[in-house]
């Protein structure tokens, strides 16, 4: 039950956001406390009917590809991983990549997101050849690598990170997912993942490819060890960033995966998940795009969501490795993806990496 000053505070905070004021970190911290899921839902639903005032949600038709499990750091909160020299390792060959972007581009997909682990056997030379020979091979948009996944390829490859990028970029990447966030607070990265890189490591990787021209995606896993002022504080980390450069796409949260991991724990639910996209709706004013995490919380869940700030589906999902190591299954193809959004009271389009529309 919430007294009369606490009912107060909200509304001066609500009427503060809608009068046009961003809001900050405590603000946030007292409407995750005190605001009912409904005043949530009303904040980021007026802030998405402001940047999409159509009953759209968009969609794109991709695949995700996991060129490689093998992994040194050994994060925690990771199922999917296995260390070098596991006999579960493995490399994907390039007639197996080349089999999979075929059957994604014979049901009309254009974007492939590439990701794996820290491989030691694999230095920049490698990922210059993967991109071009697909690039030679298929007309794909390569949304590839992670922040992580790039400083490791410049340390193996003695090179500046920001060269890295360019070069990469040379090859045919095009845009960077936002993986390897987890919480960008270094209090709580040390505790689940501490061989990796730090808070302003990743988001200096985001700010070298925004300052070559590259759009990328920003991302935020929570339910960890971490609480809801590590949450903001990581919310507020892409604020600032997106101000500093305008480089981000999109946002997507997920929840924290624990079936099969070192770090195990509990898995957050649904109201969880509603209340931290809805507030990264209301505070991350700044970026256009806040996607779905179907493949975490179901497609019920994710249809809600849409009345909480978000107004993207993701992708198509042909096929995903790392969730599904630890336990979570959820998989749709485009006519379910369609039907989904269509149930929800919106109309699907597809759109491209830039979140464009395309036939």
């Amino acid at each position: 039950m919430r007294d009369g000053n606490t009912i107060r505070k909200v509304d001066g905070i609500s009427d503060r956001f809608y009068g046009g004021e961003r809001l900050s970190l405590q603000d946030g911290l007292e409407l995750y406390r005190h605001a009912s899921l409904l005043e949530l839902s009303q904040m980021a639903d007026w802030t998405r009917r402001r940047k999409h005032p159509e009953k759209i949600v968009t969609y794109i038709v991709g695949r995700n590809i996991n060129y490689t499990n093998v992994c040194w750091v050994r994060c925690g909160f990771c199922a999917f991983y296995r260390p070098p020299g596991s006999e579960e390792g493995y490399v994907l060959p390039k007639e197996v990549l080349y089999k999979k972007i075929q059957e994604m581009v014979d049901a009309g997909g254009i974007e492939i997101l590439i990701q794996g682990g820290l491989n030691p056997k694999l230095k920049i030379d490698y990922y210059e050849d993967l991109f071009r020979s697909i690039k030679k091979n298929f007309r794909v948009h390569i949304h590839g690598l992670s922040p992580t996944e790039i400083l490791y390829i410049a340390h193996l490859s003695r090179m500046p990170v920001k060269d890295t990028i360019a070069r990469l970029r040379a090859a045919g990447l095009d845009t960077i997912p936002g993986a390897g966030g987890e919480i960008l607070v270094d209090e709580v990265r040390t505790q689940i993942a501490p061989l990796k890189e730090k808070t302003d490591e990743w988001l200096g990787v985001m700010r070298d490819a925004h300052s070559l021209g590259m759009r990328t995606s920003a991302t935020m896993m929570y339910g960890s060890v971490d609480h809801i002022g590590h949450r903001l504080e990581h919310l507020l980390r892409i604020r600032e960033l997106q101000d500093e450069t305008g480089g981000f796409t999109a946002f997507i949260a997920w929840n924290y995966q624990p079936g099969g991991t070192e770090l195990g724990g509990e898995k957050t639910g649904g109201f969880e998940y509603l209340k931290i996209v809805a507030l990264s709706r209301i505070l991350i004013d700044n970026v256009d795009n806040i996607q779905a995490s179907w493949v975490t919380q179901g497609a019920e869940i994710a249809q809600l969501s849409l009345r909480y700030g978000v107004n993207d589906f993701g992708s198509t999902m042909f096929e995903e490795n790392v969730v599904r190591a630890a336990g979570t299954t959820f998989c749709m193809d485009e006519t379910e993806l369609k039907r989904q959004i269509r149930n929800a009271g919106f109309e699907p389009r597809r759109r491209n990496t830039y979140y464009q529309f395309v036939d």
